[in-house]
Parts: C-alpha cells; sequence; structure tokens
C-alpha cells in the first residue's frame, strides 16, 4: 500500500507544479487576484497554444494519477484477494 501511495503523490506533486508552472505563465493577470485562474491569452502562438495543452494535460495528469494509484489500484488488489479466498 506504501508503495501506491508514494507513486500517487509523485504524479500529484509533478503534476501540480507543471500545472502551477503553466498557469503562473500564462494565466496569472495581475499579484493582487485572480492568480493561476485568470483567462488565457487570446492569441497566444504555437508555443503558447502547446503550453496551456499540457497545463490541462497536467492537471488530469495529476487529478486521475493520484485517484488510480490512491483509489483504483487498492480497490482491484482487495477485489483479487477476495475472488482468491472465495475460490480457496
Amino acid at each position: 500500500m506504501a508503495d501506491e501511495f508514494a507513486k500517487g503523490l509523485t504524479i500529484g506533486i509533478v503534476g501540480g507544479l507543471g500545472w502551477m508552472v503553466l498557469s503562473g505563465w500564462y494565466t496569472t493577470t495581475s499579484f493582487g487576484e485572480g492568480q493561476l485562474i485568470g483567462a488565457p491569452p487570446e492569441n497566444p502562438d504555437v508555443y503558447g497554444e502547446f503550453a496551456l495543452l499540457f497545463k490541462d494535460a497536467f492537471f488530469w495528469f495529476a487529478i486521475l494519477g493520484m485517484l488510480t494509484f490512491w483509489v483504483l489500484v487498492p480497490t482491484i488488489n482487495r477485489l483479487r484477494e477476495r475472488t482468491a479466498e472465495d475460490a480457496g
């Protein structure tokens, strides 16, 4: 179980930091208000388009990765143990 927790935590940290860096670069309008959640630029260049795409990818990578290793994998392991006990 500790292995799955460490993997989920690592995915959450990497995805969260990636999202925060790209959000800070592209969606922070001012330091007074609306940090990290402002509107993206209207006409970004090619690198800006990729950065905004990666920003969303980092967000979903963090959320789905943590859910996978903290909920889905332990649930599957417990179901396998129960079916092995029932079969044996």
